[in-house]
């Protein structure tokens, strides 16, 4: 079974929902890091020398490659990625290897056989 790493960075605000976009298409699992700092094509906007940028959470979510398009597609729609400029993005990568995850791959198994 192959894997790939999806990658979001999403506003604080809308990173459960997201999570759960994800679980419903297929993710078994994710890692929430917070309070993360980002710049996009717009510098952020300061007020007496203080950031009033918006804290950003980065979501991992290792993924079945067959799975993953669908997985990311949901995220934007979710999150309304294109929609709204600066409330985040999603990325995929691939994934060499892993270990700790035959739990995941148990589960997934009978489900990517259907989908292939």
């Amino acid at each position: 079974m192959h894997f790939k790493l999806i990658i979001a960075l999403t506003e604080d605000s809308i990173t459960e929902k997201v999570v759960e976009a994800a679980r419903n298409k297929g993710a078994t699992g994710s890692t929430v890091i917070s309070s993360a700092r980002g710049e996009g094509m717009q510098v952020a906007k300061t007020f007496l020398g203080l950031s009033l940028e918006t804290q950003r959470d980065v979501v991992l979510l290792l993924v079945e490659e067959h799975m993953c398009r669908d997985i990311l597609e949901n995220i934007e729609a979710t999150g309304e990625f294109e929609a709204n400029p600066g409330s985040g993005i999603a990325f995929s990568i691939d994934v060499e290897d892993a270990v700790g995850v035959m739990q995941q791959v148990t589960q997934l198994s009978g489900i990517v056989e259907e989908e292939i």
